[in-house]
């Protein structure tokens, strides 16, 4: 009765303080003399004194809404007892001292169809070559081939071509790397300009010259720099086929360390930058450089409605195997593709390089001296000692036939008379003289050949497409169709080997720091796309867009073309200078930045409970960021939020996948007593753990569960309040070895302190037990909620490199043997107890080697899953590499499986007959060993190396120094390591009942959960407090744009609104981006804490967005550059498992 009583006035309160302050606003209105017109004729003169008067009036309701909003808050404060959880249950210790937190007790359901498990376990079709059974097969062993030091003898009968003459297709090129010995600006300015200034002139003086260009990014700075008639110029080559844009990527990628967003962004980039400018859409692909070839490329490729690619950087023994069984073009299939709808037509170069001397025919001392450039007093030379001679009547015909029997060599390791033969390497034309020396003496060798029947030749400049449609039309088949006898290819081509035993495994992890900001980047960047894009459409809708700063599209578009340059197979790859990896990340930084701003700017219209309220002031912003960096090389520093016992503190929580989540958030505050309440008013069971940043100066963790919606922003209230029941104060324990070694805290939160010794302790929640080393502290046993422990000891391991000679390099890993344990006996381990419950093992003062281990057990779906930081520090060491090794029980004998760039899971074998380093994989998102009972997940947030090199082992390569360079160009060792975080989660499933299926040989999917597990790891929910205001804070309200649940084997890729006629600013149109996943229903279901269902990959998208009208649903290739016929609005769309589709939207 008395609570009742003390809200009833309470609530009498608000209402007389309303009308009393509505009084005193019309009292003022009344009073102002500037208002008092007859007949409501203003002169001129007061008409803006009138609208000063309105905005005021404005300014006091909206002052007045904000003083009604305060009184509410402490209304909440006063009517909460603080006592109960939304579950209506009170938090309580388990028997092991940890928190058993009863959340919201809200039921949930999976509910995945048996139909949507099918494709998982049904059959695929068959390939003639598949890349596991061909690593199987080959010996890799490199017998000296003569003058193809990898291949072998090629011979031919000289009348082979009488009927059939060969077609030769020389194809100009010039490779150049957006950033590598320089930076991307100082290769623009000091080469690349020159190169597409010269082409503008030197390909006009003769329509038979061809070129192909690869590298957007390069070609729009050019662009942007040229005058009117160049780009005319430019644009009149173009159309007339002289010059071919080939992929039309932002970069050439990566394909080892990317993720499949990125690469796909970096693609849409580069083709929207070509529709724009140009009109043109790309038709063959290009990838001469990149380290080894992902199947995912392909399929992107496929999906952008190219025809047809071609690759480079193969391992020799694969090249020379592909060559002799005449298989070097073959259809590129998906090893999932249950048909053949995912065929690519793909063109391998058979020999060691893509420059002049590995690309004519199989003998590089022959090949070398048609590389013109290399005419005797240039500055380059042929390591053969014989150089070219320029091509005069005298010796043509000499030279034609010496040319010409290198064309036959190399024709007769392929199924058509059709030849492809580049001419380039790295940054060449730069000089008009190299233009003169190529194209003049090449014309004379062709104009020879042509007029001589008896040679059966037609010899010519092209371009790639003329070389792919030469191909087509010799079989009789449609473009990327497949020719009569074409094998089927499925599987990829890691790792690579360009020589000996010199495998380029180590660049899966050179400069980790990168490759973790790198996917920081790209979280925020898909965050900021989907925020932005449905800030715009309510902004339309509400007809607010003047209000809005729809000009935060410039910051999308920066952090697009810095996040697509990333992506070059030099700097993802952690392979360029030092001074180029600075000015990546001082991109990086800047567009993050941005970014952040992006993000703000549209969660602060979106949480508005009344838009008109909404002002954007570009100085002052309404929320702050949930963290920030020093420098482009520093970690990131969390916000302090500063609680004030004279109010409350607000914070947006943004959650950016598509699924609800229930989620730990921890917040860095500056006092012990703190209440957290959801937005109706309900107090949240708060964990609070003290964050001691010097001797003196304290913060602390609070950490809380909160259920967020999907895509959405939750709003909830911090206040600095005393203890209540849903305080739960975390109880650190330290257990301490060795003698006279005592504990010393200054600490309002509880420290104890007990003798370690070597026995397993043990940590529980709800879902998961934990043993850990009395010893080491790091993780021993793992146990599901049965009494069956499955063995997951982990180790951290070092290797060194090889005293010979050849030493690891930013590229290459050539390691000294086996890995050898690093050995420490902790003085202490820390173990903090409550519902997130931490395991700090310390800094491990191995060989002045530091590293901070840190595992974390959450509850709802972060609860099915270990948690696990490992800070790196081996700015000390010398030629060392740190790896983390999980030694488990799993009977997996020699097979796991690693992910290609996050979008679908390859088997791997371990092989004895392969050196070391030979058996590790690029690990983007996740690996997995397994056998009939488990599978033991480790999920990643940043690219690494990985391999399992035994029965049950999963081993990742977490960071290398290295002192020398590594003998492929880069001239530098890898000594600018950073203190570098790296995050992973650990998840063991189990097999169900009944299900005790292995994969097959060439397929294997995660798990729903596994999905999940990864999406959380790599999109963080990001908190935002609500910068405190002088006039106090407008009424705010959770933004759940989410009208019904996404089936949760759909993901959304990205909401990217589309470029206008002006770079930097949006059309009405927006690309929706979905990726069905195919799941793996044969392992246990578990509760993920939100409601998961499939559909049987039917989505209707006008149900889809609250608040939003659906004015425009059409199907477009995955780059939007072809689109098909609009749908009816309310359409369903329909995906296959795998499938990646694109869809143009207009949402107002």
């Amino acid at each position: 009765m008395k609570l009742r009583k003390q809200v009833t006035v309470c609530g009498g309160a608000i209402f007389c303080v309303a009308v009393f302050s509505l009084y005193l606003m019309l009292d003022r209105v009344q009073h102002d003399p500037a208002r008092r017109q007859n007949g409501g004729n203003f002169p001129r003169s007061q008409i803006s004194v009138l609208q000063n008067r309105i905005e005021q009036l404005e300014q006091l309701l909206e002052e007045n809404h904000q003083i009604i909003s305060h009184i509410k808050d402490s209304v909440m404060e006063l009517t909460d007892t603080g006592a109960v959880s939304p579950s209506g249950h009170l938090p309580f210790r388990s028997a092991n001292g940890s928190w058993v937190l009863p959340f919201d007790g809200r039921p949930t359901f999976l509910a995945v169809k048996p139909q949507d498990c099918q494709f998982a376990a049904g059959s695929r079709g068959q390939a003639d070559v598949q890349m596991l059974d061909v690593y199987s097969l080959l010996k890799f062993d490199n017998p000296d081939g003569g003058v193809w030091k990898q291949g072998f003898d090629i011979t031919y009968d000289p009348d082979e071509w009488d009927n059939e003459p060969l077609q030769v297709f020389v194809v100009p090129h010039s490779h150049n790397d957006p950033g590598w010995i320089k930076t991307f600006d100082k290769y623009f300015t000091d080469q690349t300009q020159h190169i597409l200034n010269n082409m503008v002139v030197k390909l006009a003086e003769d329509p038979r010259r061809k070129f192909i260009w690869s590298e957007i990014s390069f070609f729009s700075k050019w662009w942007e720099t040229a005058d009117v008639h160049k780009q005319e110029a430019m644009r009149k080559l173009i159309l007339g086929g002289q010059l071919e844009i080939v992929t039309g990527g932002w970069v050439m990628t990566d394909e080892a360390n990317v993720h499949y967003f990125a690469m796909i962004d970096q693609l849409i980039e580069g083709h929207q930058w070509l529709e724009r400018n140009l009109g043109i859409t790309p038709r063959s692909g290009w990838a001469v450089d990149p380290f080894g070839h992902s199947a995912t490329m392909p399929y992107l490729l496929k999906r952008a409605n190219l025809t047809s690619m071609l690759i480079q950087r193969v391992h020799y023994s694969i090249k020379k195997h592909f060559a002799s069984t005449r298989s070097l073009e073959f259809m590129w299939r998906q090893s999932w593709d249950t048909g053949s709808s995912t065929d690519m037509f793909c063109h391998m170069m058979p020999f060691y390089s893509y420059d002049v001397p590995h690309t004519c025919g199989p003998d590089p001392k022959i090949c070398c001296q048609f590389d013109f450039k290399r005419l005797p007093g240039g500055r380059i030379n042929c390591p053969w000692k014989v150089p070219p001679k320029a091509v005069v009547e005298a010796n043509v015909a000499e030279r034609a036939q010496l040319l010409l029997d290198q064309y036959r060599k190399k024709s007769k390791l392929y199924r058509s008379k059709v030849l492809l033969v580049p001419l380039g390497d790295d940054f060449r034309y730069d000089k008009a003289l190299e233009w003169d020396q190529q194209y003049i003496n090449y014309q004379k060798l062709f104009d020879y050949m042509n007029s001589h029947p008896e040679m059966h030749v037609q010899a010519q400049f092209g371009t790639l497409t003329d070389y792919f449609n030469a191909v087509y039309k010799a079989n009789g088949v449609a473009q990327g169709s497949r020719p009569a006898e074409f094998p089927v290819l499925s599987g990829d081509f890691f790792a690579y080997a360009d020589r000996e035993d010199h495998y380029w495994t180590g660049y899966f992890t050179s400069r980790p720091f990168y490759k973790s900001l790198d996917r920081v980047i790209e979280s925020h960047l898909r965050g900021a796309e989907i925020l932005y894009s449905l800030a715009v459409a309510n902004a339309r809708h509400a007809g607010m867009e003047g209000r809005y700063p729809v000009s935060d599209y410039a910051l999308l578009v920066d952090a697009r073309r810095s996040v697509g340059l990333f992506q070059h197979h030099d700097a993802i790859t952690g392979t360029a200078k030092e001074n180029v990896v600075i000015d990546y990340g001082t991109k990086l930084l800047r567009s993050l930045i941005g970014l952040k701003r992006v993000i703000i700017n549209a969660a602060h219209f979106l949480v508005m409970k009344n838009k008109e309220f909404y002002r954007f002031y570009q100085t002052e912003p309404f929320l702050e960021t949930d963290d920030r960096r020093a420098t482009q090389d520093s970690l990131p520093q969390r916000t302090l939020i500063e609680l004030d016992p004279a109010g409350p503190r607000y914070l947006v929580l943004f959650n950016p996948i598509e699924q609800e989540r229930l989620c730990a958030v921890t917040v860095l505050v500056n006092t012990v007593k703190v209440r957290v309440l959801t937005e109706d008013g309900q107090t949240l069971p708060v964990q609070l753990s003290a964050q001691w940043s010097s001797a003196s100066q304290m913060s602390a963790e609070a950490t809380f569960m909160v259920r967020l919606p999907p895509l959405g922003l939750a709003v909830f209230h911090l206040y600095e309040s005393p203890d209540s029941p849903m305080t739960l104060r975390s109880d650190t324990l330290l257990r301490l070895s060795g003698h006279g070694v005592t504990a010393r805290a200054v600490d309002p939160l509880p420290v104890r302190s007990q003798q370690s010794d070597p026995q397993t302790f043990y940590i529980s929640s709800q879902s998961l037990t934990l043993g850990f080393s009395g010893t080491t502290g790091l993780l021993e046993v793992c146990r599901k909620d049965d009494p069956q422990e499955v063995k997951v000891q982990m180790q951290f391991m070092v290797y060194g490199t090889r005293p010979s000679k050849d030493k690891s390099g930013a590229y290459l890993f050539l390691p000294d043997g086996k890995a050898k344990v690093l050995l420490s006996l902790s003085q202490r381990l820390y173990v903090r107890l409550a519902f997130a419950n931490h395991i700090f093992p310390p800094l491990l003062p191995i060989c002045d080697m530091s590293l901070f281990h840190h595992a974390v057990v959450f509850s709802g779906v972060d609860g099915l899953s270990i948690d696990i930081t490992t800070m790196v520090d081996i700015r000390d060491q010398t030629n060392k590499e740190l790896a983390m090794r999980l030694v488990t029980d799993i009977q997996s004998g020699d097979v796991f499986y690693t992910d290609l760039n996050g979008f679908q899971m390859q088997p791997r074998r371990h092989y004895m007959k392969l050196p070391l380093q030979a058996n590790f994989y690029p690990m983007p998102s996740q690996a997995y060993i397994q056998d009939s009972h488990h599978r033991l997940t480790l999920h990643t947030a940043q690219s690494l190396g990985v391999s399992s090199l035994e029965n049950g082992q999963l081993e990742v390569i977490m960071d290398r120094r290295l002192m020398q360079d590594d003998n492929r160009g880069l001239g530098q060792g890898l000594k600018d390591n950073k203190k570098t975080g790296n995050r992973f989660r650990l998840l063991l499933e189990r097999r169900s009942m009944g299900n005790k299926m292995m994969d097959s040989a060439t397929n294997s999917f995660p798990s729903i959960l596994s999905h999940m597990t990864n999406t959380f790891l790599n999109h963080e929910a990001l908190a935002l407090p609500v910068l405190p205001k002088r006039r106090g804070i407008p009424p705010l309200q959770t933004f759940a744009p989410l009208k019904s649940i996404l089936p949760c084997d759909f993901h959304l890729l990205n909401l990217r609104s589309i470029q206008s006629q002006d770079p930097q600013s949006p059309s009405p149109y927006t690309a929706m981006i979905l990726h069905r996943l195919a799941v793996d229903c044969g392992l246990e279901a578990q509760n993920l804490g939100f409601n998961c269902t499939t559909t049987q990959g039917q989505l209707s998208v006008s149900g889809l967005f609250k608040n939003l009208d659906l004015q425009l649903l059409q199907p477009t290739s995955l780059t939007l550059m072809h689109s098909g016929a609009p749908l009816a609005n309310d359409s369903s769309i329909s995906l296959d498992p795998m499938e990646i589709s694109a869809f143009k939207l207009k949402l107002r």
